[in-house]
Formats: structure tokens, sequence, C-alpha cells
């Protein structure tokens, strides 16, 4: 027979309670260890992020006469990030919900280096296919990461943003830097590969998710912490302006970015640079790109209000493709070096208002699906719009044109974005 629990023995009981709670408290350096260890396992996420679509640009050339791909084919190749992150990235609150972050994420890292190593077989299907599932994974990831930097680390967003922001753009340099070079090496290695070394070197990125996805894999919680996860609803957020001004900002800034990363190169060879010397301006623009984001934050902790920069971070990346456009080829690195750090900044300033833009992670991530949701849609537009125009034309001008307009009405919604207030949603 129990006896029932007096309030003397319930007050005892209570009294035990923070002690045995105090030894189940990590200390201090085990705290700041794992800290330390999850946001290094998240800028190795993030190095991958970009590195099956900046790798793509430098060899676009030829893998267009390999697999006899149409203009219009190699327009829509450009245009499958962007497009796939528009599509898609609007499920990856499901699939939180279902599987909770930390599995999802892990889900998407096995699909990210499936489909990335799926682009070794050298046919224009199998390389949409590729690009496609790699997309696709890389869409609902970038949804979830802001969530995630919300939630573990709530006092240190803007840092954190830079740090994954960053290691996203140091993939990206690598990958527009080595690819041609890989291809040459797998060339001279294999005796020419059949005429596919574009399709092994493209392959060869799978190794840097992999390896992301053996880390995550290893530091992944028990099951049971993600048993009893309340489900939270946010309501109001698709009705706000701010909200839509955020994702206009996302939108408008992004299409910049992959027109670049799907543009730039061939823009550069069409003016009469070498392709390993087109690959190597992108990649001196994205390595630039990862210098920005990690001083923005530092300047942002410093800020309420960011609409100077936003509007700042425009004008210059604008400046800095006119002169990818036109100036002298023996000066085109300095025109990439300001386009780099302009775009990081836009990039960064982009997810970072997402965050500051939030009273807590729940409506931080649901901001992050529609800003980057809708956001990519939008985006999606630049590259195939870049494309189709350079096809039509045989001109730089008419891009050109394109890219200032855009640079124009990106800094407008940057502006709008920078206020110090935040978006009008209700969490139940």
């Amino acid at each position: 027979m129990t006896t029932p629990e007096t309030p003397r023995n319930l007050q005892h009981a209570q009294s035990g309670a923070p002690a045995r709670a105090a030894a189940h408290t990590p200390a201090p350096h085990d705290s700041r260890a794992r800290t330390i260890a999850l946001a290094a396992s998240l800028a190795l996420i993030a190095f991958s992020l970009r590195t099956p679509i900046t790798s793509v640009g430098p060899i676009l050339l030829e893998a267009v006469r390999a697999t006899h791909l149409s203009r219009t084919g190699a327009s829509v190749l450009t245009t499958l990030p962007s497009l796939c992150f528009g599509l898609f990235g609007p499920l990856a609150p499901l699939l939180a919900r279902r599987l909770g972050s930390e599995r999802a994420l892990l889900a998407l890292l096995i699909l990210l280096t499936l489909g990335t190593a799926l682009r070794v077989v050298p046919a224009w299907q199998v390389l949409y296919v590729g690009q496609i599932v790699a997309c696709f994974a890389i869409g609902l990831m970038n949804v979830l990461l802001p969530g995630v930097v919300k939630r573990d680390f709530p006092h240190h967003v803007a840092l954190m943003t830079g740090i994954y922001s960053a290691a996203m753009c140091a993939g990206a340099a690598a990958a527009a830097a080595a690819t041609v070079p890989a291809a040459n090496a797998i060339g001279h290695l294999f005796g020419g590969a059949g005429g596919n070394t574009w399709a092994w070197a493209l392959a060869l990125w799978a190794l840097p998710v992999a390896l992301a996805t053996l880390v995550w894999g290893v530091r992944l919680p028990a099951r049971a912490s993600h048993t009893a996860r309340r489900v939270h609803v946010v309501s109001g957020l698709w009705r706000d302006p701010l909200a839509w001004k955020v994702t206009l900002f996302m939108g408008s800034q992004s299409s910049l970015a992959y027109i670049v990363f799907g543009w730039l190169p061939t823009v550069l060879r069409t003016r009469g640079m070498s392709a390993v010397d087109a690959g190597f301006m992108l990649s001196l623009s994205v390595v630039t790109q990862a210098v920005a984001s990690l001083l923005l934050p530092f300047l942002l902790a410093r800020l309420r209000d960011q609409r100077v920069v936003n509007v700042s971070a425009l004008l210059l990346t604008g400046v800095g493709l006119m002169g990818c456009f036109f100036a002298p080829l023996s000066t085109i690195w300095i025109a990439a070096l300001l386009l780099g750090m302009a775009q990081g900044a836009s990039f960064t300033l982009a997810l970072t208002v997402i965050g500051l833009r939030s009273y807590d992670s729940h409506v931080a991530a649901q901001l992050s699906s529609m800003a980057q949701g809708i956001g990519y849609l939008i985006a999606s537009c630049g590259p195939f719009i870049a494309g189709s125009l350079l096809h039509a034309t045989g001109s730089l001008n008419s891009l050109a044109a394109l890219c200032a307009g855009v640079c124009v009405v990106s800094a407008w919604f940057g502006y709008a974005a920078g206020r110090p207030e935040h978006v009008k949603a209700h969490v139940e």
C-alpha cells in the first residue's frame, strides 16, 4: 500500500530535485565544447550548400558541348537551383515537425550526397536529375538552418549567421576555382576519361557532403529528445507587410547571386578570358563574400537599424557587376573583389534580418520558409532571363541593364526590411 505524499514529503522531494538536476548539468567547459562542436558542424554543412551550384558555371560550355544541350537547356540548368529552392523550401517545416530538425538535416545531407554524386553520368538528363535532387536537399536545409541558429544561438544570431554564411561562401569559392583544374587533372591521370572529365569533376563535390553527413550523424542526439516535442503553429505571417519586405529583399538579392553563379564565367569567357581564369574570378569573388560574411556581424552588433547597410551593399553590388561587364580585363580582379564584398554583405544581411525581424525561433523558422520559398522562386527568374537575353541579343549590354535594374529594386526592399521592428505573427 502506497502512502500519499504529504506536503512535507513533497517539499523534501522538490528540495532534492535541484541537487539531482545539478548532478546531470554539464560543466561549463563541457557546454562550451558542445556549443563549439555544434557551430563547427553547422559550418561544415554550410560548406556544401553551394558547391553543386558554383561547380557548374566554370565548365558549363564543356557540359553543353558534351551533352548536346540546347541554349534554352543551358539557361534552365542555371535556373534549377533557385527554382528548386523556391518550390521545395516550404516543405522544410513539415519535415522538421515529423523528424525533428536534426534528423531532417541528416536525411537531407544523405540526399545531397547522392544527388551530387549522380552527376558523374555524362548525359544531360542525368545531370538535370542530379542537380534537382541536390537542390531539393539544399532548398530545405536553407530554410532549416536559420531556425536552428535562432534556437541554439539566440544571443549570437548575427555572429552564427556570419559563420555559416562564410562557410557557404568558402565552399562556393572552392567549387568555382577547383572544378576546371580537377577536370584537367582527371584528364591527365586517366587519359581524358573518355572526354567526360567535366562530369567526374562535378561528382567530386559529393566527398565534402559525405564528410558533413558523417560528422552530423555522429553528433545526433538520442531519438527520445524529439518524442515530446510540441508542435507550434505560427499565424498571421503571410498578411504582414514586413514579412513580405523581408521576402522580396531575399528574392531580389538572391537573383543577382544566381546570375553571378551561373553566368559570370560565361560572360568573362565571352570577353576573352580563359576558362581557368574565369573560374578563378568567380572564386575570388566568392572568397571575398566569405570575408564580408565574417566581418559584417561585428558591424551589425552595433546597429539596431540595417537600412543604410542594406542599401549600401546593393549599390556596391551594382558597381562591381558593371566592372565585370565593362572594365578592362586586366582590372577585372578589382571588380570581382568589390562584387564579392558587396554580395557577401547583402546575402548575410538578407539571412540576418530573418532572425532580427523575428521574436522567437518558431517565427524565425516560418519566416525563413516564407522568405526563402517565395524569395527563391523570384530569384529563379534571374538566371533564366539572363541566359535568354544573352542568347537572344548576343550582347552583354542587355544583361548589364538587367543586373542594374535588379540592384535598384533590391536596394529599395533592403531599405524597407531594415527597420528595427518585428513581424506581426502569433505562435499557438
